[in-house]
C-alpha cells in the first residue's frame, strides 16, 4: 500500500470516527445519552451497525470519547489562559468573560457534560467526574502562582481550586439555559460570576493554612 493511499485511508478512518462522535453528540441532546442506541448513532453517522464496532467496543465506550473530547475544550481554556499575562492582572474579570465566551462556542459539549454529570450512565457519569478533579488539579497550579496563596498546603489550593470549578460549572449551566440574543441576561450571569469570584478571592488573605 502506498504511503498516499495509507494517508487516505486512516483520514476515512478518522472521519468516520468523527461522524460517530458527532452523531451520539447530536442525538443525546434530545433524550439523554444513556437513551440513545448503537443503531441510531451509526444510521445518523451514515454507517452500518459493524462499522461502529472499528471505532468503538461498545457505547460506553463512544461515551467516554465524548467526554474526552468534551473536557477538551476546557483544557485548552485554563492553558489558553495562563499564556496570557492579563489573566493574572485582572483574572476575575478575564475568567468570566472566558467562560461565558467559551461556554456559547461550544454549547453542545458543555450541554453534555451538564446533562450526563448526573443523569447519565455510570460509565460516563464517573469519567466526568474524573476529568472534574483533573481539571481542579490543573487549576489548582495556576491558581498557586496568585498573592496570598503561594504559601498554602497543596490540600488547601485544591479546596480554593474545587470552589472555583464548582463556581463555573454552575455559572456554565445557565449560560446553556440562556436563550440566544440576550445580551442583558449574558452581562448579568458576567456579573455574577466577578462577585462570586470576589467573594472567594476575598478569603484569600485571612485565610491561614
Amino acid at each position: 500500500m502506498s504511503r498516499q493511499a495509507a494517508l487516505t485511508r486512516q483520514e476515512q478512518k478518522e472521519r468516520t470516527r468523527a461522524a460517530l462522535l458527532d452523531a451520539a453528540l447530536e442525538l443525546s441532546q434530545q433524550s439523554g445519552f444513556a437513551q440513545i442506541s448503537l443503531r441510531q448513532v451509526a444510521k445518523q453517522a451514515g454507517v452500518v451497525p459493524a462499522a461502529f464496532y472499528r471505532h468503538f467496543a461498545s457505547m460506553d465506550e463512544l461515551g467516554l470519547a465524548l467526554v474526552e473530547r468534551s473536557f477538551a475544550t476546557l483544557r485548552r481554556m485554563i492553558r489558553d489562559a495562563q499564556r496570557d499575562p492579563d489573566v493574572f492582572t485582572h483574572i476575575i474579570d478575564a475568567a468570566a468573560e472566558v467562560l461565558v465566551e467559551t461556554v456559547k462556542a461550544n454549547k453542545t459539549h458543555f450541554a453534555f457534560v451538564a446533562r450526563e454529570r448526573v443523569g447519565g450512565s455510570q460509565a460516563v457519569r464517573e469519567a466526568i467526574n474524573h476529568e472534574l478533579e483533573l481539571f481542579v488539579s490543573e487549576l489548582a497550579v495556576v491558581l498557586a502562582r496568585l498573592p496570598n496563596i503561594e504559601n498554602w498546603s497543596s490540600e488547601d489550593v485544591q479546596m480554593v481550586a474545587r470552589l472555583f470549578v464548582r463556581n463555573m460549572v454552575a455559572n456554565a449551566e445557565e449560560v446553556l439555559e440562556m436563550p440566544d440574543g440576550r445580551p442583558d441576561l449574558e452581562a448579568k450571569i458576567k456579573e455574577g460570576a466577578r462577585r462570586q469570584m470576589r467573594l472567594i478571592v476575598l478569603g484569600f488573605e485571612k485565610w491561614r493554612s
